[in-house]
């Protein structure tokens, strides 16, 4: 192993590998180290690995519009071929039931400023165009064990949007190995089963990494890209106090269920989140579906305390809460006797919105928060470390003049403070995740 590198990521999950490709691009030594065996086996593997638009923020929409050009052209992206195959992108468009309580009005003149096409849909019309679903409207979503669960709807949803781009990503660790060989063709290394014990510093500036075996790699910059162990590793960094919106693990279930009897799969979009029940679901191989839950008022979170201890099986309590919700939606669906799908943590931020930022601590960064809703743009978020990091680390105050720069397809202006450590809570966020 070399003991010292220009720089040094600590996460190889989707993010991780998108920043070593970035970085290296740019000229940077990188060395990604991780406590896992392999790339994207941490908290990405288990992601629903869903590319959609729907934000409720300015800056959210134009990243994950800038990542669509990345997944149209992932190949080219790349600029070479993964012996294991390419991960397939599928964009067959995202439909929302919308509910009382959101606020499409706002996302629909943003996507109307940003050029994201959707239509807006009536009760009628998504009753025409989804006919094996029930255009009811079960709002506000409840508990499966609430008396008034299983109540006919007395009023149609409120209408529904159909956005023309939006999809997922079939393999989530494909596509993390796919960024992991195209960083190795720019020169960056990987060192898996290492695990991060200390961040040494001297003076406020970061020296580098110790390892579990007590191995020292030596670098000036450090990233903070470990997912559900951000915390753990900035309070290892002493860098976690000065922080105003910080992060911790959340668990998550997501379930796994056959098709609708008697539908054809192609006659439902690749990703459908359902507001009015509480409810996401896309398709999943196997002639089945992944069904999540949108963190209902109903549903209490599973704030985690140790990243490392939790538990990974599926619950029958979370499973009847989503799939029951789902089956109302489509009476057609199968529901199996024995709960089926996985369990996992996301790395959640105070807002639900990503830390995209430099630190206190000299050299130090972090691209945190982000398990379960940025899977689809770790492309563009590895350009922006990079920007982050070319700016600062050559004297750039970017706390009190944000880093901004022209994002390289779209041309959108991508405001990187807009993802400060430093920021107050922003009231803008659905504070909820998808995916």
């Amino acid at each position: 192993m070399n003991n010292s590198t220009d720089l040094i990521i600590i996460g190889s999950g989707i993010i991780g590998c998108a920043a070593a490709f970035e970085l290296s691009k740019a000229g940077y030594k990188t060395i990604n180290v991780d406590k896992n065996s392999q790339p994207g086996s941490g908290s990405t593997i288990n992601s629903c690995a869903v590319i959609r638009l729907t934000y409720s923020t300015f800056d959210g929409i134009a990243l994950a519009y800038e990542s669509f050009q990345y997944w149209k052209d992932w190949e080219g992206y790349l600029e070479m071929r993964d012996s294991k195959g390419l991960a397939r992108f599928v964009n067959e468009g995202t439909i929302i039931v919308r509910s009382p309580d959101s606020r499409y009005e706002r996302m629909m003149k943003l996507f109307e400023k940003i050029g994201v096409t959707f239509d807006l849909w009536d009760a009628e019309t998504f009753a025409e165009q989804m006919p094996f679903m029930n255009n009811g409207s079960f709002y506000p979503p409840r508990r499966h064990d609430d008396e008034q669960f299983w109540d006919e709807p007395r009023k149609p949803i409120l209408g529904a949007l159909h956005i023309h781009d939006g999809g997922y990503v079939t393999d989530p660790q494909l596509a993390t190995h796919n960024l992991m060989v195209a960083a190795k063709a720019k020169g960056a290394q990987f060192q898996f089963n290492k695990e991060v014990t200390a961040i040494r510093q001297r003076a406020g500036r970061v020296l580098g990494v110790t390892l579990a075996e007590g191995i020292e790699i030596d670098a000036p910059i450090v990233i903070n890209i470990s997912g559900p162990h951000s915390g753990v590793i900035n309070r290892m960094a002493c860098v976690e106090d000065e922080m105003n919106i910080k992060t911790r693990p959340m668990r998550h279930e997501v379930h796994i269920v056959p098709n609708p009897i008697g539908v054809n799969p192609s006659d439902y979009t690749s990703h459908f989140t359902d507001d009015d029940a509480g409810v996401y679901f896309r398709p999943e191989t196997g002639e089945s579906l992944l069904v999540g839950g949108k963190d209902p008022d109903c549903d209490p979170h599973e704030w985690i305390s140790d990243p490392d201890d939790f538990n990974r099986e599926v619950t029958q309590e979370k499973w009847n809460n989503q799939v029951l919700r789902m089956a109302k939606r489509i009476p057609g669906l199968p529901i199996p006797n024995k709960p089926r799908g996985i369990a996992d943590l996301y790395d959640v931020s105070d807002d639900w919105i990503p830390i995209y930022d430099k630190s206190s601590l000299l050299g130090f960064y972090m691209a945190v928060g982000t398990s379960g809703n940025q899977f689809k743009t770790a492309p563009p978020v590895g350009y922006m470390l990079t920007q982050l990091v070319d700016k600062v680390e050559n004297g750039h105050d970017h706390d009190n003049d944000p880093v901004r720069y022209n994002a390289p397809f779209s041309g959108l202006e991508i405001n990187a403070g807009f993802y400060s450590r430093l920021r107050e809570i922003n009231m803008e966020s659905s504070f909820t995740v998808n995916g």
